[in-house]
């Protein structure tokens, strides 16, 4: 079970429109994916599926806001190669709140083991494909946490970076 150590932190996540995640959740919920380096190939899977299932979360009552190491001006071309520049995403470039979360740098088996390699595969087979410029820590593990006033609801935490979250699944448990 994951427990966030201080729930203050969602007042100090400001996106780039200056919203908190704390304002947002008192509306609706929100998912909060931490993305791995933009370049990586999972990170371009994550934003695919993303932009594939939006009207889904919409009618969730559920809104996107990535977390990522880059400056926010990088991200936002990336998100918008995605069709995604409307959604809102906060800047981490020293990971305090990838910390703050627990979210911590892969081991050589998350990185680089079979997992990792399966998903690889998948992540390639559905057309993704690795950046040339690596865009933060590609070490650092990703992860996805639903919040509703300032609490979290649900999550899922990657064992390996080739896991593959279902995003509707985590939205339709929470609770």
């Amino acid at each position: 079970m994951f427990v966030l150590e201080d729930n203050s932190v969602f007042q100090r996540m400001t996106t780039n429109s200056g919203s908190s995640v704390a304002e947002i959740s008192t509306n609706r919920k929100v998912l909060l994916i931490f993305l791995r380096h933009l370049a990586c190939i999972f990170c371009r899977e994550a934003l695919k599926d993303i932009h594939k299932i939006q009207a889904n979360l919409n009618k969730q009552s559920t809104d996107v806001v990535f977390v990522h190491m880059a400056d926010s001006q990088v991200a936002d071309e990336v998100f918008e190669g995605y069709n995604l520049s409307h959604i809102q995403h906060i800047s981490d470039v020293n990971k305090e709140h990838y910390k703050a979360f627990g979210l911590v740098k892969g081991d050589f088996r998350q990185l680089f083991g079979f997992k990792s390699f399966f998903g690889m595969g998948r992540a390639t087979l559905k057309g993704n494909r690795a950046g040339s410029n690596v865009i933060g820590d590609p070490h650092q593990m990703p992860g996805v946490f639903l919040i509703k006033d300032s609490k979290v609801i649900n999550y899922f935490i990657y064992n390996s970076v080739g896991d593959y979250p279902d995003y509707m699944k985590i939205v339709k448990n929470g609770k």
